[in-house]
């Protein structure tokens, strides 16, 4: 598997993590359980982060997801909270594609 098929695969991991965590904590009315997919997901996207691109990105990614899941909260009294999750999954992949490419 190349290293940008492998960025994109983490990417779109995180972006279905955010999405995912939501659902869940939204279907189920339990908001810890959303927690904890949030916790895998991110756990496993880090992973992956960190054989591609290092520590340092890593962290600029996990911390972007990190924002990104606070941010949401204020902006889905704005944007509805799906299209406020929506939004920055969307913003989170994007990111994340871009700040982990392959170390030289």
């Amino acid at each position: 598997m190349t290293a940008s098929t492998q960025r994109l695969i983490a990417a779109l991991l995180a972006a279905a993590t955010l999405i995912l965590g939501f659902a869940v904590a939204s279907w189920t009315g339990n908001r810890a359980l959303g927690g904890v997919v949030l916790v895998i997901g991110g756990a496993a996207c880090a992973v992956m982060w960190w054989r591609l691109a290092g520590p340092g990105r890593t962290i600029a990614a996990v911390a972007i997801a990190g924002v990104a899941f606070v941010v949401s909260h204020p902006l889905g009294a704005v944007l509805t909270s799906w299209g406020a999750v929506l939004l920055v999954s969307t913003i989170t992949a994007g990111a994340a594609y871009a700040l982990t490419r392959p170390r030289q």
